[in-house]
């Protein structure tokens, strides 16, 4: 008796709302016609249209991280590979590093594709100032949460869209 009177309930209940506004007949709409009104005199002062403030000079870009492309200031290629062999203890002091592909920059941060002697491609981000920026990650899958998470989406597409380096290089 209790699973019909549920279901009594629930059927009465929807009964009631009928069919959304997007499926009804286009028929069943109320229309209506208003005569056209014209429109009462103001006596408002007219505000002159608001201006943006003069950048000096600087146009503005619509979004520097959405694309990553080489980098005018910096940091050099060289830079990344003294990050790869420096306190980060990524690289030994003694292997070969050239570097492919880079730096590639989107706002703050930087992209690099480097050829390890005997090793796989490395991937290196980092991010900061040309003269010193701060090493990221480096491997074959940069790919990181951190990347993910706060990365610019230039910085993104390549360590993350393109997914990890699997070739070994010469």
């Amino acid at each position: 008796m209790l699973p019909v009177a549920l279901a009594t309930l629930t059927v009465a209940a929807l009964a009631g709302c009928g069919a959304p506004p997007g499926l009804r007949d286009p028929a069943d709409v109320p229309t209506h016609t208003a005569a056209p009104t014209t429109p009462a005199a103001s006596t408002a002062p007219a505000t002159p249209p608001a201006t943006a403030p003069s950048l000096g000079g600087v146009t503005p870009t619509p979004d520097a991280g959405l694309v990553a492309t080489a980098c005018r200031n910096g940091p050099t290629a060289a830079r990344v590979v003294q990050l790869l062999h420096g306190r980060t203890g990524v690289l030994p002091p003694n292997v070969r590093v050239q570097v492919r592909t880079g730096p590639l920059c989107a706002a703050d941060w930087q992209f690099t594709l480097v050829e390890v002697t005997g090793h796989e491609e490395l991937q290196v981000v980092t991010r900061g100032q040309p003269a010193a920026p701060a090493l990221i990650t480096a491997g074959t899958d940069v790919c990181t949460i951190e990347v993910r998470a706060t990365a610019p989406a230039g910085i993104r597409a390549l360590a993350c869209d393109a997914g990890p380096v699997t070739r070994p290089s010469a």
